[in-house]
């Protein structure tokens, strides 16, 4: 059985990826933090695996992730795209009539306001969407209601009242999946990598890297700069390569080796699908 951390709590969108990756059987170990997942994870003695949101088709790159996995020793070894879907629970005897007040995430509330509008509920903003699930179960709540996954309803004895509650639909967000470094193998017919360089800074530099990509016929899916730390607005870059052999991957990074600078692969894994 595979057991995996996890930023949040029983019921999360962060266990859904995992199972979603590794398969009903996985156990999670819930983390208060991300920085909680990366220091778990980086234990080389636990041989564990870890599991972060890193950006969202709605709300973008969460960035503070991409720092911290710029300064582990993780490696991705996989990737998840999970469609982030919100619905309202209640415990079984409660009637929509019955609701008073609705408790989540401040995200989530966000993604549901027009939803949340038609009503003249008080809104609870809370620290998981799982954990408000948890909280309504545990206490019986008759006048409550929980913004959360159709996983939390399940684990948590709840029902959904009204499914599909968020304002925008195609709403999905990616996870990384993370292992150390020194125990990570090789993924068998992997097909996209994320990795990250510097340029010298001079004119068209990043331009003759970009084109270099291209010309080696393999996507860039993502660019992101980041400000290097201590310099004077100079920037580093962290790159989605998509490609058909592992063979076409080592040619673009042999090609772009020589024209930046500190190149760093942080994995090489199999693209993940859109659901």
């Amino acid at each position: 059985m595979n057991e995996v951390y996890i930023q949040g709590y029983q019921g999360s969108f962060h266990q859904a990826a995992a199972l979603t990756f590794f398969g009903k059987e996985t156990q999670v170990i819930p983390c208060a933090t991300f920085d909680e997942v990366i220091k778990k994870t980086s234990s080389k003695k636990d041989n564990m695996k870890g599991i972060m949101a890193i950006e969202n088709s709605i709300a973008g790159s969460i960035l503070p992730n991409y720092n911290l996995l710029q300064k582990s020793n993780l490696t991705i070894i996989g990737e998840v795209y999970l469609q982030i879907d919100q619905n309202l629970l209640v415990n079984k005897d409660v009637a929509l009539e019955d609701i008073r007040e609705v408790h989540s995430h401040p995200m989530a509330l966000q993604q549901c306001f027009a939803f949340l509008d038609k009503y003249n509920w008080k809104l609870i903003e809370t620290e998981d969407t799982a954990l408000s699930a948890r909280h309504i179960h545990q206490h019986a709540s008759k006048h409550i209601a929980a913004i959360a996954s159709k996983l939390a309803a399940e684990l948590f004895n709840l029902k959904i009242i009204v499914p599909h509650i968020q304002t925008m639909k195609n709403n999905y967000t990616r996870f990384l999946v993370l292992q150390h470094n020194d125990l990570a193998e090789p993924v068998a017919n992997a097909n996209k990598a994320s990795v990250n360089f510097h340029t010298d800074h001079s004119k068209g530099s990043l331009a003759r890297v970009l084109t270099k990509i291209a010309e080696d016929d393999v996507n860039l899916s993502k660019l992101q700069s980041f400000p290097i730390p201590g310099s004077n607005f100079k920037y580093s870059f962290h790159a989605d390569l998509e490609f058909n052999t592992h063979a076409q991957f080592e040619d673009v990074i042999e090609s772009i080796r020589l024209i930046t600078e500190n190149l760093k692969i942080y994995g090489v894994y199999k693209n993940g699908k859109l659901k």
